[in-house]
């Protein structure tokens, strides 16, 4: 599994994310004015499953399919999932951005992507966007949130040390820039519709499909 954060394991084997931990609420607060009142929700590189558990207890009309590429990761998924019991939490499904062979074939109302996009090759991003174009109806939501690069905006000390750590560990992962993740977008059907300041320097971005 991907992450920069230090993982711990519950007693029951699950994977415990200090950083889902603290951004899970100020995440549900921006995302939940944007998703319909009843729908469904893809969740890709789900990680710990903390997210998917806060949001489908949190969002109980929303059916929230959580998905990682991760063996490991969907393990952990799996394991909140159970302690959870939440009717509206489905299993992890295996989903990589990089093969399209295994995407699905329904669509759903909007898809979620916390903390993929700079951890990970860009064309992992190229993938995300496809899926979106394909799987989101028209006004469908497409949900991004971490640290990026922006025009204008000066790049706070912890983002570019941020940065600086993820390409010394894979050169290919790093922060990207906002206008080029946008303008990907809108090659594959998806407009920008907002973008709001998260704690800890990092960003929401929602896109709608057109």
């Amino acid at each position: 599994m991907q992450t920069m954060d230090n993982l711990v394991a519950t007693p029951q084997g699950a994977l415990t994310s200090p950083a889902a931990q603290r951004n899970a609420d100020a995440i549900l607060q921006r995302l939940r004015p944007h998703l319909p009142a009843k729908g469904r929700v893809l969740e890709i590189a789900s990680g710990s499953g903390q997210h998917a558990v806060h949001f489908a207890k949190a969002l109980p009309d929303i059916d929230w399919q959580p998905s990682d590429p991760s063996a490991e990761a969907r393990e952990s998924i799996d394991l909140w999932a159970k302690a959870s019991a939440l009717p509206n939490l489905r299993p992890a499904m295996a989903l990589d951005m990089l093969d399209q062979s295994r995407w699905p074939q329904d669509s759903y109302d909007a898809i979620v992507c916390i903390n993929m996009v700079h951890i990970s090759p860009w064309a992992t991003t190229e993938g995300l966007m496809q899926l979106a174009e394909r799987t989101l109806p028209r006004g469908g939501l497409l949900y991004l949130y971490g640290p990026y690069l922006e025009e204008k905006v000066p790049l706070a000390p912890s983002n570019a040390a941020f940065d600086a750590s993820l390409k010394s560990r894979n050169p290919e992962w790093g922060l990207r820039d906002r206008a080029h993740v946008s303008a990907l977008a809108k090659q594959h059907g998806l407009l920008p519709t907002l973008r709001a300041e998260m704690p800890a320097n990092n960003i929401s971005l929602m896109f709608r499909r057109f």
